[in-house]
């Protein structure tokens, strides 16, 4: 009898977890972006299960993970979100999509915490999530004690969980996705023109409003269509690329670089004069110079031209007029062969 009561009793405790865990994954499953997709999911996942430790692992070159690392949002996904290295990830966890279950030797299992995150972990569940097919990163649990995660307990539950939030990421992609590809140029990952021209209107009504100083840099790359021609389109593609990678590194976190034209790009400059953008674009033009893009065993040095217009000149009066006037100091730049 009292083995009867004890079955009973598993079994309610059962219904109560599949219960809970139905609960998060109602929660979910209707979310379109990372942020409150992950807060959601493992503040649930604390609240009912009372886990002290929550996060999600992403292996670093996955579509989401770049998706997330592009997103508005990445600064705050941090606290729930540890990008690490693929070969570092499947030497922990393999090619299994099965829960793992570890409480013994956790050192190695530190490299998937998130980023500053310390704890003082004794048991840890770890649940593979997938995106077509493919494992991507895990959901994370860790507990304060030894016997919460024990290797050979039930890991059904957690694997229908990490199905969920596989099902759940793969919607939140495409939605990201879509809602990246509006803002930016599919090939570089810059804002793209139309993008551009919105900013471009905010940051000039601002600088109007405090009296602060507007610049706008247009460049391009000087003999692309040569280039195109001689090594091929894929090239090219690579070259455009390496501009915008290298823009990305070298421009302030308050500077907003675009792609504007199939070889041209913007840098918006907020609080920047004229001559402060001039030197901050020679510093760019000498950074190509001594640095070539070397792609299929070719180096290419790239040239760059310029134009500066700034709203120091007290007759540009609109945003519109800022664009004009930098296009036309680039045209002079490209047949005068000037600047750098």
């Amino acid at each position: 009898m009292d083995h009867l009561k004890i079955i009973i009793e598993r079994l309610r405790e059962n219904e109560a977890i599949a219960e809970k865990f139905n609960e998060i994954e109602t929660k979910i499953l209707s979310i379109l972006n990372f942020k409150d997709l992950f807060e959601v999911l493992l503040t649930e996942i604390r609240r009912n299960f009372s886990v002290p430790c929550v996060w999600i692992s992403m292996i670093g070159d996955s579509e989401v993970s770049s998706l997330i690392l592009s997103s508005s949002s990445s600064e705050v996904l941090k606290g729930y979100v540890n990008i690490i290295n693929r070969n570092i990830f499947m030497e922990l966890i393999g090619y299994s999509s099965k829960p793992l279950l570890v409480n013994d030797n956790l050192k190695p299992y530190f490299k998937l915490l998130p980023e500053n995150r310390k704890y003082f972990i004794k048991s840890l569940a770890i649940a593979p999530i997938t995106l077509d097919g493919d494992i991507i990163g895990s959901l994370n649990q860790a507990d304060f004690t030894h016997t919460r995660f024990q290797p050979g307990f039930d890991t059904s539950l957690l694997k229908r969980l990490a199905l969920k939030v596989s099902i759940c990421l793969s919607n939140v992609t495409a939605h990201e996705k879509l809602k990246y590809l509006a803002l930016h140029d599919p090939l570089t990952g810059l804002l793209n023109r139309k993008v551009m021209i919105s900013n471009l209107k905010r940051e000039f009504k601002r600088a109007k409003r405090y009296s602060n100083v507007l610049s706008l840099a247009m460049f391009n790359v000087e003999n692309f269509e040569s280039i195109n021609n001689t090594y091929g389109y894929d090239f090219g593609d690579n070259l455009l690329k390496f501009v915008a990678d290298v823009l990305n590194k070298i421009t302030r976190d308050s500077d907003i670089a675009a792609k504007f034209a199939e070889n041209e790009f913007i840098i918006i400059l907020p609080e920047t004069t004229k001559k402060d953008a001039a030197c901050i674009m020679n510093r760019l033009a000498d950074h190509f110079i001594h640095n070539h893009l070397k792609s299929n065993g070719v180096s290419v040095p790239i040239l760059i031209r310029f134009g500066l217009e700034s709203t120091e000149d007290e007759s540009v009066n609109d945003p519109e007029l800022l664009l004009k006037k930098a296009g036309e100091m680039l045209e002079v730049a490209e047949k005068g062969k000037h600047n750098p």
